[in-house]
């Protein structure tokens, strides 16, 4: 091994061990942080990231990568070359200024939205929003070099991704989702839950089911956020969830979903530990792991059989008398605001709504001024209803306080690699409905570590799939899976 190679690795060790503190900085913002502390959070933020723009611009990582010879390194360490160039070039690119305002702004933008949320007023936030937008306009044209700017900033969440080749998925995906969703609707809708679900033995029930499906809470805990998510990499990887006293699915399937994301990061092969191979390869792998831990295992009618007994044991009376009522019942399909709260059916058709609006923001054919107009207008056109108000809308997501364009369709690129991965899965392990059924999720669990999760980032994202698979991933595992599942739960058709 090289001199220059070691003594890089030592170097971006350490930028990754910063990269962690600035994530945990947000962990507690979102969790436990005073809410008074906003604003001195947003210059503690800038400062982390002017750091961090600094090391990962440092001139002498680019001396590093010049004085080394890639064919003289191994698989692995080349795989970590690729990285560390692509974040050097990128970095280069972005002005330290705008990369230290945009740390700043967001910062304070995210407590912005939290509020205008609370209120239902867009036209709090809007302000902020503008300034968030701009900003990342700059950015986008600084990393695209001339091309595109909305790839730019896609790239950054699943590298080899173009909004091309998206919209030919999402083209495929959106009539037949369409179509499903009017002939679902159009059936007797099943029995829902009833009574008051008690939030302290919602958090317990969630903490079992995490580590049911393998988060080891040696490694990580479980809180409460508005708006769940998962943070950290290693042996640090920490969720959140969020309750609501009439609705314990809320709770549980956020919790399984981050569980799949936190999982990832866990089971990442531990000789990449700080490093760029040690953490998910992208947003739609990461997605995936969600998805698949959320839906084909979580909501399959093997599982749910079992969660429902354990769902008895922990509220008594839940106005479910029968597993299969239980199963039909989390598997309700019906018209809703909340992207997060949607089922499989519909939850892509919320994806590709922000798709194509954060794509014409990008490109400067909508402005935050008719952002809730025109959200409103697909909204009612896609679903078939109007919004109600602000934070069952345009205000619901915080992705966008916090700039992060792009990302959105890697939600949907995730269910499809998950889709490809179910598919797979079910040929490796026959038996996995009766493993499920028993509230055993080793296999299952096992099978995606061993086949995605491990790698980390060593290999390309649809390299990844593709691996896994034994195939290129497309959207017709997803819709196949689709269609089979809610004919036949709602009786429709042969499935």
């Amino acid at each position: 091994m090289t001199d220059a190679y070691s003594d890089l690795m030592a170097f971006q060790r350490e930028t990754e061990a910063l990269g962690q503190v600035a994530g945990r900085l947000g962990w507690d913002q979102e969790t436990v942080m005073p809410r008074g502390a906003t604003q001195q959070r947003s210059e503690e933020m800038a400062a982390m990231e002017s750091v961090l723009h600094a090391r990962r611009s440092d001139p002498r990582v680019g001396d590093w990568l010049a004085a080394i010879d890639d064919t003289a390194l191994g698989e692995v360490e080349r795989a970590q070359m690729r990285h560390i160039r692509r974040s050097f070039d990128r970095t280069s690119r972005m002005p330290a200024k705008l990369a230290s305002e945009l740390a700043r702004v967001t910062s304070v933008a995210q407590g912005v939205w939290a509020e205008a949320r609370a209120k239902d007023d867009f036209q709090a936030f809007a302000p902020t929003l503008k300034e968030v937008l701009a900003l990342k306009r700059e950015e986008g044209a600084a990393l695209s070099d001339g091309g595109d700017v909305y790839n730019a900033l896609l790239d950054d969440y699943e590298p080899g991704a173009t909004a091309e080749s998206l919209d030919a998925m999402f083209g495929a995906l959106r009539p037949r989702l369409v179509a499903l969703r009017e002939e679902v609707l159009g059936a007797e809708a099943p029995a829902g839950l009833s009574g008051s679900f008690d939030e302290g033995a919602q958090m317990r029930l969630a903490r079992h089911i995490a580590k049911t499906f393998g988060y080891d809470m040696s490694r990580g805990r479980v809180d409460k956020a508005v708006h769940p998510f998962s943070s950290g990499s290693g042996t640090d990887v920490r969720i959140t969830t969020r309750t609501a006293e009439d609705d314990p699915f809320n709770c549980l399937y956020s919790t399984i979903h981050e569980v799949g994301h936190a999982s990832y990061e866990q089971n990442v092969d531990p000789a990449y530990l700080l490093t760029p191979l040690g953490q998910g390869v992208s947003m739609g792998v990461h997605e995936s792991q969600s998805r698949i831990y959320e839906n084909q295992l979580g909501r399959s009618e093997a599982f749910t059989h079992w969660l429902f007994g354990q769902m008895r044991e922990a509220f008594g009376d839940i106005g479910i008398t029968s597993p299969d009522g239980f199963y039909r019942a989390v598997n309700n399909v019906r018209n809703g605001y909340i992207r997060t709260e949607a089922d499989e059916v519909q939850y892509n058709l919320h994806v590709l709504l922000r798709y194509d609006l954060e794509r014409a923001l990008i490109a400067r054919d909508l402005e935050v001024d008719d952002l809730e107009a025109a959200w409103n207008e697909r909204f009612e056109a896609d679903f078939g209803y109007k919004v109600d108000r602000a934070s069952n809308g345009v205000l619901q997501d915080v992705h966008w306080s916090v700039g992060l364009f792009g990302y959105f369709p890697t939600y949907t690129l995730g269910n499809v690699y998950a889709g490809c991965l179910n598919e797979a899965l079910r040929q490796a392990r026959p038996n996995l409905d009766a493993e499920l059924a028993a509230g055993d999720l080793s296999g299952a669990t096992g099978w995606l570590r061993d086949n995605v999760q491990v790698h980390g980032g060593r290999y390309q994202p649809r390299e990844v799939i593709g691996q896994a698979t034994g195939a290129e991933p497309t959207e017709e595992p997803l819709l196949s899976y689709l269609e089979a599942k809610f004919t036949e739960l709602y009786g429709l058709r042969a499935a």
